[in-house]
């Protein structure tokens, strides 16, 4: 079926081929990749746009001695299929299977592991001054989408690379912004010649024959940046000291292979800015590429056919608060980092345009431009992933927090999130929100108190944190008023013996499960900070044994915190701690993995039982 893709198992066969063969195979690899990804879901628009070009820069590059370091990692399908992992890729994003992202332990080929956007320049070029240390002639090729390029620490690298003179590769894969349009065969043809070595040669040589002639030396710098400038967008990127190409047309390979040959030969630092289309070849996603970009598991010949929604999610509950919210204060302002599908703010987006503002994939802008809107009297809700709030900790400390302003998160993905794995898993966020001063932290239990919790949340007049997990919970009904609940305050949920679990956010359905075979007091804690101290010490003088339960690194978590109020009050009980443990979770099925950490009802029960005081 795919008779010169099966002969690839290493960008050594690939590189055998004839250069007239390569349309040939990004015809295969793309069928392929869509066969593949329909029985496993995953990235596919991505990967669909970015086929030829990953065959051209193995097909130029001697991988894995040149380093590839690819931008976040969704288009990487055809990067791992070309490096010897066709064979399992029915494994891709499940439980010991591949993953779907660059990991260094996966294969030698991929030589950065990614997760999080806008980190391939700076990778790129460490590895490019490793490479001038030791003295050898390897090359490191960064590959960055125009998305990942909005983030602060892309152009904080390529500042660093101009000044460092680095022999480094910049490939700007434009699929979506549309920086600049491709003017066709004219632009494919500048693009080689700019690469050529006769062109930079004869920019070099001028520049040392005019040097005598300080004013004609000006005035040639000056014609020439005016004439790419007409032509190419590259101004920008030849100020911070890079050599700009492009922008060329992506899915060209003998334009793709010839200007990277002509590069490959180059010193310092360069700048290939490419036009690719996303969803590529595949008329379902190239008609939807949104819907396209993350997928779950489809038909390929009808494409993702809609299903009825059973449950609706924690994403959605958010969403549907968020209108019903702005509907009711038009000071409400809605802020994401490049995340508005996934963080359920489409419809406050239509609905409410002048207040809703997606800033790219900019974390710590997202924060600091929330507390500048906060400052002039409107309240900001910034909906984020916990795994993405992570890169903005210093704005929330600094900007934020200190400051006291009413700036609110919404923090989705809260926890384990199955198939990405640890560089997304929100394992962290209660550890390093309950300690910065002015923070209220909550969790909730289920979907309706999930409403309640935001509506409590921006009625507070200082920075506030409402965490949820991915997916749906336990179904519960959900009312269209905004309740507000009392501060610092549980409730307990099943009076029971000698054992007390203290169950925060989603852990609690799985608790009062546990609980049955235990007879076990069970409470649902709500508030991480201020913890409601009052019920704590209440069931530590009633009970036996207390337990904490939290899908968060036990580690400086929610159970720490009501151990600290033991110590503070002197009081001394057995307590077992359950949550995730010292180690970074893998991609595979939540409930199996949460099963693994011992939170499912079975894991608790079984934990508690080892620990029952004799």
């Amino acid at each position: 079926m795919f008779p010169l893709l099966e002969t690839i198992d290493s960008p050594d066969d690939l590189r055998k081929l004839e250069r007239k063969q390569l349309p040939k195979l990004a015809e295969e690899l793309r069928a392929f990749l869509v066969g593949s990804v329909s029985q496993t879901g995953g990235h596919l628009s991505s990967n669909l746009g970015t086929v030829e070009l990953t065959i051209a820069l193995h097909y130029v590059f001697n991988t894995p001695e040149d380093k590839l370091v690819w931008d976040v990692g969704h288009q990487t399908y055809a990067h791992k299929i070309l490096t010897g992992r066709r064979k399992v890729m029915h494994t891709l994003r499940m439980q010991n299977g591949i993953a779907g992202f660059p990991k260094r332990e996966e294969s030698p080929y991929d030589a950065f592991g990614t997760g999080h956007s806008s980190t391939s320049i700076s990778a790129a070029l460490g590895m490019a001054v490793a490479a001038r240390l030791a003295g050898n002639d390897q090359r490191a090729v960064a590959i960055i989408g125009d998305g990942a390029m909005t983030g602060g620490m892309a152009f904080e690298a390529l500042n660093n690379a101009g000044a460092l003179d680095a022999n480094m590769l910049v490939v700007l894969n434009d699929n979506d912004m549309s920086i600049s349009t491709p003017v066709g065969a004219l632009n494919n043809y500048l693009a080689k010649l700019m690469s050529g070595r006769f062109y930079t040669a004869m920019r070099s040589g001028s520049e040392k024959l005019l040097k005598g002639m300080p004013p004609v030396l000006e005035f040639a710098k000056r014609a020439e940046e005016h004439v790419k400038g007409m032509v190419t967008p590259g101004t920008l990127f030849e100020e911070l000291g890079f050599n700009y190409i492009g922008p060329i047309d992506g899915h060209d390979l003998d334009t793709l292979v010839t200007t990277l040959q002509n590069i490959r030969e180059l010193e310092g630092p360069q700048f290939l800015h490419i036009v690719t289309q996303k969803g590529k070849g595949y008329a379902h996603a190239e008609k939807d590429c949104v819907l396209y970009h993350g997928v779950g598991k489809f038909d390929p010949v009808h494409g993702i056919v809609a299903k009825p929604v059973a449950k609706k999610t924690y994403t959605h509950i958010f969403g549907d608060w968020l209108c019903d919210m702005a509907a009711a204060d038009d000071k409400l302002v809605g802020i994401t980092p490049a995340m508005c599908e996934g963080s359920g703010m489409v419809e406050f987006a239509e609905k409410y345009p002048q207040r809703y503002f997606d800033v790219g994939i900019a974390e710590q802008h997202a924060l600091t431009f929330a507390a500048g809107l906060a400052c002039d009297g409107y309240k900001p809700v910034v909906a984020i992933y916990s795994t993405f709030l992570q890169r903005a900790y210093d704005q929330l400390i600094h900007d934020i927090a200190i400051q006291n302003l009413p700036v609110m998160l919404a923090i989705d993905r809260g926890g384990l999130v199955g198939a990405d794995g640890a560089t997304h898993a929100g394992a962290f966020d209660l550890s390093f929100l309950r300690c910065i001063p002015n923070m209220t932290v909550m969790a909730p239990a289920d979907e309706n108190e999930c409403r309640s919790m935001l509506t409590t949340a921006y009625r507070m007049n200082t920075p506030t944190a409402v965490r949820y997990p991915r997916g749906s919970g336990t179904g519960a009904f959900v009312h269209k008023d905004l309740q507000v609940l009392p501060v610092g305050k549980g409730e307990l949920r099943r009076q029971g013996g000698q054992i007390a679990i203290l169950a925060f956010g989603s852990m609690l359905a799985p608790a009062l499960e546990a609980a049955e075979s235990l007879d076990a007091t069970v409470t649902n804690m709500r508030f991480i900070k201020p913890l409601d101290e009052e019920l704590v010490l209440s069931l530590a003088r009633a009970h036996r044994l207390l337990v904490t339960v939290e899908e968060n690194t036990i580690q400086g978590g929610a159970g720490s915190a009501v151990a600290e109020c033991l110590a503070r009050h002197g009081i001394t009980i057995p307590i077992l701690h359950l949550g995730l443990p010292d180690t970074f979770i893998e991609q595979g099925e939540h409930a199996k993995l949460l099963a693994d950490c011992g939170l499912d009802a079975a894991g608790i029960a079984h934990s508690i039982r080892k620990k029952l005081p004799d």
